[in-house]
C-alpha cells in the first residue's frame, strides 16, 4: 500500500479521535476518508479495521476523562456488558445484510435533535432528572441494547448518540454524559472488534498507524473538553450532529 495512502489515514484518524473525544462522531470523519482512498478493499474489511483506530482513541480519551470525572460504575459495568453484546449481534448481522434501509430513518431522527439541540439553549448544562437507581439501570439497558447494536450495525455518530442519551434519558449534563458515553463506547467497539477479527476483516497494516494516531487526537480532544466544559461540548455536539445528517442525507438522496 502506498505511503501517502497510510499518511493521509493517518491524518483524518487524528482528527477523527480529536472530535470523537469530544462529543463522539469521529466516524463521520475518518470512515468517508478510509472509503474514498481504499475504493477496492471490502467494505466490511475497511468498517472492521477503522474498529481499531476507534478503540484506541476512546481509551486514551475514556483515561484522561476518568482522572476528573466521577463516574457510576456500577451503570457503566452494566451498561458496557449488554453493549459489547449489541455490538457484535450488529456487526455478525451487517455481515449478512445491508444497513441501508436504516438510514432515512436516521436523517429524519437527526433533524429533531439538531433543532431541538439548538432550540433548547440550557440542554445539556445542568443535570434535569433525579431517576432512582433502578430506572438509570433499565434507562441504561435499553440504551445500551439499541446504540450497541447500531454501531455494530451502521456504526457512525454512536459516540453523538449515546451522549444524547446520556443527557436527556439520564439527565447528565455534557461534560459527565461525553465522560460516560466514552466507557460504553469502548464496549461497543470492542464486540465489532472481537467480530470482525475472528471474521479476518481486519487490515493491520493501517490500523495501527491509524490507532496511533487517533489515540493521540482522542487524548487531546479529551483534555480540550474538560478545560472548556460544557458549553464548548455543546457547540461540538451540534456541529457533529449536523455533520451526521449531511452523510446520512448524501446517502439518503443520493446514492
Amino acid at each position: 500500500m502506498e505511503t501517502y495512502i497510510i499518511i493521509l489515514l493517518c491524518i483524518a484518524s487524528f482528527f477523527a479521535g480529536f472530535v470523537d473525544a469530544i462529543v463522539g462522531g469521529g466516524g463521520l470523519i475518518q470512515t468517508p476518508v478510509a472509503l474514498i482512498l481504499l475504493p477496492n478493499v471490502a467494505v466490511s474489511s475497511i468498517i472492521g479495521s477503522l474498529k481499531i483506530p476507534a478503540f484506541s482513541g476512546t481509551s486514551f480519551a475514556a483515561r484522561q476523562y476518568l482522572k476528573k470525572v466521577t463516574m457510576n460504575w456500577k451503570l457503566l459495568i452494566i451498561m458496557a456488558i449488554v453493549a459489547f453484546i449489541s455490538a457484535f449481534l450488529g456487526s455478525t448481522l451487517l455481515t449478512y445484510v445491508s444497513s441501508d434501509f436504516m438510514k432515512p430513518l436516521l436523517f429524519v431522527v437527526l433533524i429533531l435533535i439538531a433543532i431541538y439541540t439548538f432550540m433548547k439553549k440550557n440542554f445539556g448544562s445542568h443535570k434535569v432528572k433525579n431517576l432512582s437507581e433502578n430506572d438509570l439501570l433499565f434507562y441504561g439497558i435499553l440504551m445500551s441494547i439499541v446504540i450497541g447494536f447500531y454501531d455494530g450495525f451502521i456504526g457512525p455518530g454512536t459516540g453523538s448518540f449515546l451522549v444524547l442519551g446520556f443527557v436527556a434519558i439520564l439527565g447528565f449534563d455534557f461534560l459527565h454524559a461525553s465522560a460516560n458515553a466514552k466507557m460504553v463506547n469502548l464496549a461497543t467497539n470492542f464486540g465489532s472488534i472481537c467480530l470482525f477479527v475472528l471474521k479476518g476483516k481486519i487490515i493491520w497494516a493501517i490500523a495501527i498507524p491509524m490507532a496511533v494516531c487517533n489515540a493521540l487526537g482522542g487524548f487531546i480532544g479529551a483534555k480540550l473538553a474538560i478545560k472548556k466544559g460544557n458549553g464548548f461540548i455543546r457547540i461540538f455536539f451540534l456541529i457533529v450532529v449536523i455533520g451526521t445528517l449531511i452523510r446520512f442525507g448524501y446517502d439518503v438522496f443520493f446514492k
